[in-house]
């Protein structure tokens, strides 16, 4: 990849300083993607630690969820006093990496890895991608602290720790990158940014899981069927309805979160009282299952038939939980409403279930993240490359059927604003 930028200088007759910038190039990003993924790795390591032990505590006290709503105040607080523009999230890493206002503060590694845990630990439905690529961005940006990169190497750096922390989080090096350079992009891919990327996200991948020795839920799709027309005609309604709910999907938390800051001025006082209304809720359905990341839940759909209406109950109450001002990512709540559609359309598409769980797993993520080659790729790497024809289709057609919609309000989505209402 890096042997692009010594092609482009060549072309221009100046072998010297061609040979001598890609040496700089290379080197400068050898070393600062090495630092990026040691920093990103690290810190999702400990947090796959934490967070691990935040769910078994919680799903063997489950009194415990009685006290969300001070779980709530407390992580409200935090950001109120203390958080200043932590509190946009994902959206300020977009934002940074387009406007180039101020370094991303080192407070936001602490606020939201705590306010994660606590949210998980107390029973709120979230996920954790969102706090990996937060810290992993915040972390990175602090070298411009240090070293004061122009704003083209500080764009590297943010696409760095981001692939690193979604990398390390998920075990998924390659789908990480990608995700970055996708994710990131301001309407045109810049081919600097492939190296570090990539490089930053394999490093952190191979600190988590290979140094602190962290590992990763594993998922298998037993029957891959042959590639009829029928099959793959198959996949076009299924894609269609992972579109759609990926577009419910970020349009729930939306709502929620433009709700609460309507009715309730005081932003601390708006976890209290989604916490209560989520105990009320674990109180009167006497379930856990859509609490916290509902891993058990999602390998069950590749097994075993499921309620229908899993996807939508883990799609409000997420949606609820993050508007409310809780803590988390929403990508993990994103493979479980996928892989539970895909369960329940088992009874209506004449594919194999685990097949339709898995497409469905990357295709909501999908359509709510505009991101179909990173979903494409990590379903490959999770699943096997056997299921990679169907899982490119599924991807595809729910990112044209979601529209314009985003789990990022901040996201440049360029020319697909044109697209659709």
């Amino acid at each position: 990849m890096q042997f692009l930028f010594l092609i482009c200088l060549l072309q221009e007759r100046k072998p010297a300083l061609a040979i001598k910038s890609f040496a700089l190039y290379f080197f400068q990003w050898l070393i600062g993607g090495l630092v990026i993924g040691l920093l990103a790795g690290s810190a999702s390591a400990f947090f796959l630690i934490a967070l691990d032990w935040a769910t078994n505590y919680r799903e063997s006290h489950i009194w415990i969820i009685a006290f969300l709503p001070i779980a709530g105040f407390l992580i409200g607080w935090s950001y109120y006093k203390i958080g200043q523009n932590s509190i946009k999230g994902n959206n300020l890493l977009l934002d940074e990496l387009y406007e180039h206002k101020s370094p991303i503060p080192l407070r936001m590694t602490p606020l939201v890895l705590f306010g994660t845990i606590l949210t998980h630990l107390f029973g709120g439905s979230a996920g954790r991608e969102g706090t990996a690529v937060q810290m992993g961005g915040s972390l990175a940006d602090q070298l411009t602290r240090v070293i004061g990169f122009e704003p083209e190497n500080r764009r590297l750096i943010l696409i760095g720790g981001v692939a690193g922390g979604f990398a390390s989080v998920f075990g998924t090096p390659l789908a990480g990158a990608i995700f970055a350079l996708e994710w990131m992009h301001s309407r045109q891919l810049r081919w600097k940014s492939i190296y570090p990327a990539f490089w930053a996200g394999w490093v952190a991948h191979w600190v988590c899981e290979s140094m602190w020795g962290v590992g990763h839920t594993a998922y298998h799709i037993s029957e891959v069927p042959s590639h009829t027309l029928s099959n793959l005609f198959w996949i076009i309604p299924a894609g269609v309805a992972f579109g759609l709910s990926g577009r419910l999907f970020g349009e729930t938390s939306h709502f929620f979160s433009k709700v609460f800051s309507k009715t309730i001025s005081y932003p601390p006082l708006r976890p209290v009282v989604g916490g209560l209304l989520i105990a009320l809720f674990v109180w009167i359905s006497d379930s856990t299952t859509y609490l916290g990341l509902g891993i058990p839940r999602i390998v069950e759909a590749f097994e075993n038939p499921l309620p229908w209406y899993d996807w939508l109950a883990k799609t409000g109450l997420t949606g609820f939980t993050l508007g409310a001002g809780f803590k988390g990512g929403e990508v993990t709540p994103l493979f479980f409403t996928g892989a539970t559609l895909g369960n329940a359309l088992h009874g209506l598409i004449p594919l194999p279930l685990a097949l339709l769980a898995g497409c469905g797993f990357v295709g909501v993520f999908s359509g709510a993240t505009n991101t179909p080659m990173a979903c494409t790729v990590m379903g490959m790497e999770l699943f096997g490359v056997e299921a990679g024809v169907f899982l490119a289709l599924s991807c595809g057609i729910a990112y044209v059927f979601s529209g314009k919609g985003s789990i990022y309000s901040s996201q440049d989505l360029g020319w697909k604003k044109s697209w659709f209402y």
